[in-house]
């Protein structure tokens, strides 16, 4: 049975907690983001995710990591569990769970858009598809990536023409990266915060390639790239000009809410339109629905799916 306990998913039948809000014995972790990665005694995970919480939490030296490849199947009792590319971060999985009563595929946070950082997103047929929904709205529609991306750098070019420091917000593991390689690529230097060169070191080290960033002397001609906080206030004296990138910035009040002088849709996570076309290429006989928006649930039963949100303390037979 696929329980939901304390706020996290639960395998009984494999005693497997996933992404689990607090540290348990054992806990499938999907990627290394604080809203997902906890302390467990034993964390099961790809091992760039093992990586990244080595050097973001202190599970680097709580815990033991159990990784495992994509597309390594192994086993646990009498099921048979696979890790396969999310797309939402580096390392990023999601989980398929073979049994007796057939397949079921946990997505965790994925995008199918492409990515310069992350690996590609696969798609696996499935019974039961367990999906997040952040962007589980018609509004939701991101902007092509190209043009997100030509827009990203035609604000830094601009900023920079002006003699301004274009500082542009973005969560330090994932979007910062995303940011750094395309600034890298239309060969604008860059200055990071040490937050984001950690994790950037990481991914280094797994293999991606990520410009290297200049150092705090280098005071003008470079775009800056810093994690968000309480204020976006400009991180040093002189002219600034400010922008976050986030899925959010699809909402007409991004800008005033963050702040900043511009909002670009730059998101890590599946927006509407592929939110469906994961379920009509997964093509499951039922849709639980996790992280994110519950009314979701009913646009997808207006279209037929048997969709259900799964809510604390429900729990459906499916092993």
């Amino acid at each position: 049975m696929f329980a939901k306990r304390d706020a996290s998913l639960y395998l009984p039948a494999i005693d497997l907690w996933v992404d689990a809000s607090r540290r348990r014995d054992r806990g499938y972790v999907s990627h290394a983001h604080a809203d997902h990665a906890r302390e467990h005694d034993v964390v099961i995970c790809t091992p760039e995710t093992a990586a990244l919480c080595a050097v973001r939490f202190r599970s680097g030296k709580r815990s033991a990591f159990e990784t495992h490849r994509f597309n390594e199947p192994w086993e646990i009792g009498e099921y048979r569990l696979t890790l396969f590319p999310a797309g939402h971060v580096l390392g990023s999985a999601q989980l398929l769970v073979e049994g007796a009563s057939g397949r079921h595929v946990y997505t965790g946070d994925f995008k199918l858009t492409a990515s310069r950082t992350a690996e590609a997103t696969e798609i696996k047929p499935a019974d039961v598809l367990v999906m997040e929904c952040t962007f589980g709205s018609p509004q939701y529609v991101f902007p092509p990536r190209e043009q997100v991306e030509a827009e990203i750098v035609g604000f830094a070019r601009a900023a920079l023409e002006d003699g301004a420091t274009p500082v542009f917000y973005a969560y330090s593991l994932g979007k910062a990266q995303e940011a750094m390689a395309m600034l890298g690529a239309a060969g604008i230097p860059i200055r990071v915060h040490s937050a984001v060169a950690k994790i950037a070191a990481v991914y280094r080290a797994c293999g991606v390639a990520l410009p290297e960033e200049v150092g705090d002397d280098a005071l003008e001609g470079c775009a800056e790239i810093r994690p968000p906080g309480r204020s976006n206030a400009p991180p040093r004296e002189g002219k600034t000009r400010s922008a976050m990138l986030t899925g959010w910035a699809i909402d007409r009040s991004a800008r005033y809410r963050y702040g900043v002088d511009r909002t670009f849709a730059l998101s890590d996570h599946a927006d509407y339109p592929s939110l469906l076309q994961t379920i009509e290429r997964v093509q499951p006989r039922k849709v639980l629905l996790v992280h994110g928006r519950d009314d979701f649930t009913h646009r997808l039963r207006r279209l037929g799916i048997d969709a259900e949100y799964l809510e604390e303390h429900a729990q459906l037979s499916l092993f």
